[in-house]
């Protein structure tokens, strides 16, 4: 029952965000691509064999590629298998499970057209092995920060936290700032928000409520936020620290990225694990 309500949870999530994310494409009237058609999303579904080639799940890739959307990927997947004995020691209670795992999520990653529209990523995550657990968050990565935004970005997952745990919210804020760093740099990649993992209270129904409440307010804040800034002009200028911005997000996924490696190391769809690489991008 636990595996059937993530997974339905996870599908109508993506439908009900693609659904607002090609309203925005539609509302915009202003900026240099406005004259452009609006964009909509194509959808593609992928299967995988297990370590034995028998059949191991799969999942569904949907990418836009519009006018106020530069690239957005919004994936779904549940897959199953067993993890490799040198990965297994990475995962909780993965070697009393003898590395048998069962994961399903929604994975989202946006690189917006205007510079003035932050990116954002989001994502929800269930794992079993001889454990069940959850885990997830969502940040944004403004190219110019804007302290209304990031004000509002995280008075809504303070009050999402809030309603299930006032510990919540500092303790996951707090990891997301060391997640999402790059030591390299010695710099964060955006201006945070909340990420979690491994949470399993013993109680999967109080878990998964939260869950399923960050995914409704990621819902309810980013297009927020779009809409403030998606019709104003941008330079050329603008755009170049666009893409150098980018160039950062980019070493971060490779490098240090933690979905990335799971789906690499599990053998998943790489067109979908690679979906959150920006279409354009530079350093300098």
């Amino acid at each position: 029952m636990n595996k059937t309500t993530a997974t339905g949870f996870f599908e109508d999530l993506r439908n009900r965000i693609c659904a607002e994310f090609e309203q925005l494409e539609t509302e915009l009237a202003n900026g240099p691509l406005a004259q452009e058609d609006a964009g909509r999303f194509n959808r593609k579904k992928w299967y995988r064999t297990d370590e034995e080639g028998l059949p191991g799940g799969g999942g569904e890739i949907s990418i836009m590629k519009g006018r106020v959307f530069e690239k957005v990927g919004v994936n779904i997947s549940t897959v199953t298998g067993c993890f490799t004995p040198a990965f297994r020691s990475q995962i909780p209670s993965a070697e009393d499970s003898e590395g048998k795992y069962w994961a399903a999520g929604i994975s989202l990653v946006a690189h917006m057209q205007s510079p003035h529209v932050p990116a954002v990523h989001m994502n929800l995550r269930m794992i079993q092995t001889s454990k069940t657990w959850l885990g997830g968050g969502t940040d944004l990565t403004p190219v110019f920060p804007n302290e209304r935004d990031t004000r509002d970005f995280h008075a809504a997952l303070k009050d999402c936290c809030d309603r299930h745990d006032p510990t919540y919210y500092p303790e996951f804020k707090s990891w997301c700032d060391r997640y999402f760093y790059l030591p390299h740099r010695e710099e964060p990649r955006g201006i945070g928000g909340i990420f979690y993992d491994y949470i399993d209270t013993g109680d999967w129904g109080r878990d998964f409520a939260f869950s399923e409440d960050v995914g409704e307010t990621f819902l309810k804040i980013y297009p927020e936020i779009v809409r403030r800034h998606m019709n104003e002009n941008w330079t050329d200028a603008d755009r170049e620290v666009q893409l150098i911005k980018r160039g950062r997000y980019v070493e971060f996924n490779l490098l240090y990225d933690r979905g990335t490696q799971f789906g690499l190391k599990t053998g998943g769809n790489t067109e979908a694990i690679l979906m959150s690489m920006p279409p354009t991008v530079k350093w300098d």
